[in-house]
């Protein structure tokens, strides 16, 4: 995961230090806590990958103006709250991305409506920072990005499971 990215998961920019990366990474915890959030194991998944990223930096972070800057937590929030509870799924963190694979073709509209892009080389969807511009034009392989991004793959509860554990 690139600072740049992780600044943006986390709500930073300007003067940051590890103080402040702290505190962002715990208000970050707070709010998308798996106990509040039904996507909660993946956003954890990726907070931490940022907090990782930044937790001994020291420096300026600075955010571009020019280009109309997406709440990328709350966007890929709201697509795997979208999509955590879909069956025959495969879900995968790779530094700030998503990438879903497995029985996609049956929620193909549901995944383009949440804001997920096929690829057609990798046979997979995946989210991303919406202000990401790609230089490899899809030339890595799923097993490149794994091993240069690093890959989670959370186990979550089904939506079905969290709703019965709160009745």
């Amino acid at each position: 995961m690139q600072i740049k990215d992780a600044a943006k998961l986390l709500g930073l920019s300007g003067n940051v230090t590890p103080e402040d990366v702290k505190k962002a990474y715990r208000q970050a915890a707070m709010k998308y806590h798996p106990d509040r959030n039904p996507a909660g194991c993946d956003m954890m998944k990726v907070i931490n990958a940022a907090y990782e990223v930044l937790k001994d930096f020291t420096g300026e972070i600075t955010r571009n103006t020019e280009q109309t800057e997406q709440d990328y937590p709350e966007a890929l929030n709201d697509a795997l709250n979208t999509i955590v509870g879909l069956d025959g799924l495969n879900i995968e963190i790779c530094g700030a991305w998503v990438w879903v694979s497995g029985a996609t073709f049956n929620y193909k509209t549901i995944l383009k409506e949440s804001g997920f892009k096929f690829a057609p080389k990798k046979k997979s969807w995946y989210f991303r920072p919406e202000d990401w511009s790609s230089s490899s034009r899809g030339s890595f392989s799923m097993d490149d990005i794994r091993g240069r991004f690093g890959s989670s793959t959370p186990a979550y509860k089904r939506k079905e499971q969290l709703e019965e554990s709160r009745a």
